[in-house]
């Protein structure tokens, strides 16, 4: 693999047909964005460039993404700005129950940027997110996913003490490629926030992690994360193809095919995951409510 990041020519190949997305559109879609914008909230789906954007607006679905739009660290694989911001709005919480209701919501996915800089990493403003949403929307679930508060565990214990229905922490990549792709964040200790979260309360609130694949990594070390990841007592995995942000980003090496996807898909689930998704337009929250619903396989059409 070559020591350079930067593709010399265009950082995206052509798509094979199997990535590419069609576009709905309606009014739906113009109603989450006014959603938003009404109640100035942030998005993971537009900050990441999620290629899946317009269909889950579509569904009038999002992932509510936490604590400012930029982050305090800057991976190469992401789209997040980076930088340190103010303290967290205090508001933000019920602002985010409101669009979440107006939304009619049942299934609410909130992640954040990671926020160093903050004294417990921004867990109690995680806290109250879920505590905002369960108290505006009765019955609704929430699937938090967090960054790794840098393994302190009082932190992990704030979010978890909220009651989320899911907690979700993404390992990323293969263990060799984490210190040239996550900044500041280490496999090992991703690995150990979810065995943390898991002990914590005995697999009660179920465990959630994701990877990406086409960075560079060989099929047999996806394999070997995907028994990393089991071994911490996680059961949900999600499992997509990287598609590089700009020609700044980390360079893609290959478009994994579905075949691919499908058998890694199958491991997971002979080795002990529940809840499976493995796709190439897969993401962690792309149909997180259906993945946390109903315990079997997802197979994404496309």
């Amino acid at each position: 693999m070559s020591g350079s990041n930067h593709s010399s020519g265009n950082f995206r190949p052509k798509l094979p047909s199997w990535i590419r997305v069609k576009v709905p559109c309606g009014e739906q879609r113009a109603h989450v964005e006014d959603l938003l914008k009404i109640n100035s909230l942030n998005t993971v789906c537009r900050g990441a460039q999620c290629p899946n954007l317009c269909e889950c607006w579509h569904r009038g679905t999002a992932a509510f993404m936490i604590l400012g739009e930029r982050c305090t660290r800057n991976c190469r694989f992401c789209a997040v700005g980076h930088v340190e911001k103010p303290l967290p709005d205090p508001e933000e919480p019920a602002r985010l129950a409101e669009a979440a209701a107006s939304m009619k919501l049942s299934f609410v996915v909130v992640t954040s940027v990671t926020r160093d800089d903050l004294p417990d990493g921004g867990a109690a403003h995680f806290a109250k997110t879920i505590q905002a949403l369960k108290a505006k929307i009765p019955g609704v679930k929430v699937e938090v996913l967090t960054p790794d508060f840098n393994r302190v565990e009082k932190d992990i214990r704030t979010v978890l003490d909220a009651e989320p229905d899911v907690f979700n922490h993404n390992v990323e990549t293969v263990e060799r490629l984490t210190p040239l792709i996550r900044s500041k964040a280490q496999y090992r200790r991703s690995l150990e926030v979810l065995k943390i979260a898991w002990e914590m309360t005995g697999g009660r609130i179920p465990v959630k992690s994701g990877i990406m694949v086409g960075l560079g990594e060989t099929d047999d070390e996806v394999v070997q994360t995907i028994r990393d990841i089991r071994e911490t007592g996680a059961e949900f995995l999600t499992v997509g193809q990287y598609l590089p942000p700009s020609k700044d980003h980390w360079k893609l090496e290959r478009y994994v095919e579905p075949a691919v996807f499908d058998a890694w898909g199958e491991f997971a689930r002979n080795i002990g995951f529940t809840h499976v998704a493995s796709g190439p337009l897969v993401r962690s929250s792309y149909y997180a409510e259906q993945l946390a619903g109903d315990g079997s396989i997802l197979h994404v059409k496309i």
